[in-house]
């Protein structure tokens, strides 16, 4: 659905957000709601503590299907799709022939021969030709962005509240599986995935049942601290589990090694995307790394601060950075160089002009508790 006035497109939950007050603004060609009445801190809160519904809607699907799909999507991606089995996902980075990233991803195989791509919003029309022009003659492909809403369901709660209206029991779907099942007699596919640091479900439905189906985990966890969740707290609650940002922490400018993202590269399988390239910049080594710090002097690290060394000399760049709501700091993202990236390392960021003491720590600011 799109406002002719704005040109910005809405989820199927746009009325929704209206009706509970979400403040909504301008975010990759959608209109989506940054908070609600409970403010960012608040949700952030919720979130950690209980649970948090976000419209993630936005997000691209990509569909493929056909006995060469799973040997098609291996060889885009930097991850190794051919250890999953059926009902099994896996993050991912996606690389051109430089080796820098495309996008990142998660990889949904459904079965052998059925595989589910999704993409970040902002990224779909790239992603879709660079998918796309890959399948064409091996597989079947399809764009279902538009008929697909995206619910994510956060939070330490979130999980039994959903299985109390499922018709599986979702508390035994292990990390990164998903299932097709009815939540609140709404026909979706869970999935124990997210990207807030905290347990929880992505629940993917035709977008005409994505309404009922919002509303009644919205219901069914009001009396226990649930709330939707705008933009804001998102982002907040993903830079305290150092989950990178596309276009802030990762780009086309940026390599998944220096990324700190190594662990979705695997260099021992065949051929894919970028590998070459990976391997000649692991062979000659990194220059930068992307590092988590806290701000010990008084300021708060912005997207795009300079980041600088003992002498005043500009050496790096801030990624991302926000007050912490859960640990309590001002804490950010940015790439330094190699020799100035072990814990403990003290730097300044040029907040604006106003020069503000930094350090270097052990990533992520926020790790949940074992359950």
């Amino acid at each position: 659905m799109t406002d002719p006035s704005t040109d910005l497109k809405r989820t199927p939950l746009y009325d929704l957000h209206v009706r509970d007050g979400g403040k909504m603004v301008a975010f990759a060609g959608y209109e989506m709601p940054v908070q609600y009445k409970a403010g960012l801190v608040g949700e952030h809160h919720a979130v950690r503590n209980a649970g948090g519904l976000f419209d993630v809607s936005h997000m691209g699907e990509l569909s493929l299907k056909g006995p060469k799909a799973g040997e098609l999507v291996n060889g885009l991606i930097t991850n190794d799709a051919s250890k999953l089995v059926d009902g099994k996902a896996l993050y991912t980075c996606a690389c051109n022939d430089k080796g820098t990233i495309l996008d990142d991803l998660i990889v949904y195989r459904a079965a052998a021969d059925r595989w589910l791509i999704v993409c970040n919003a902002s990224n779909r029309e790239k992603i879709v030709g660079h998918v796309g022009a890959a399948a064409r003659g091996v597989c079947d492909f399809e764009d279902i962005s538009d008929a697909t809403a995206l619910i994510a369901f956060q939070g330490p709660k979130a999980v039994a509240i959903a299985s109390r209206l499922a018709s599986s029991d979702l508390s035994s779907l292990g990390s990164f599986s998903f299932v097709d099942t009815t939540i609140a007699g709404v026909t979706c596919t869970a999935s124990r995935t997210g990207y807030t640091a905290e347990d929880g479900l992505e629940i993917f439905c035709e977008n005409a049942s994505a309404p009922k189906l919002w509303d009644a985990l919205l219901t069914a966890g009001r009396d226990e601290g649930v709330l939707p969740i705008g933009l804001g707290a998102r982002d907040t609650l993903r830079l305290e589990g150092r989950l990178s940002l596309y276009g802030n922490d990762i780009d086309e400018t940026t390599n998944p090694l220096e990324a700190g993202l190594a662990w979705v590269v695997k260099l021992d399988k065949p051929e894919f995307v970028g590998k070459q390239a990976l391997v000649a910049i692991k062979e000659k080594g990194l220059e930068r790394r992307l590092v988590g710090f806290e701000m010990t002097g008084r300021g708060i690290a912005r997207h795009g601060y300079p980041l600088l060394d003992k002498d005043g000399a500009t050496v790096g760049i801030c990624t991302s950075g926000s007050p912490g709501p859960t640990v309590g700091k001002n804490i950010g993202l940015g790439y330094l160089p190699t020799a100035m990236t072990a814990v403990g390392t003290e730097f300044v960021v040029d907040c604006r002009g106003r020069k503000a003491e930094a350090v270097v720590v052990k990533t992520p600011f926020y790790k949940r508790k074992a359950s």
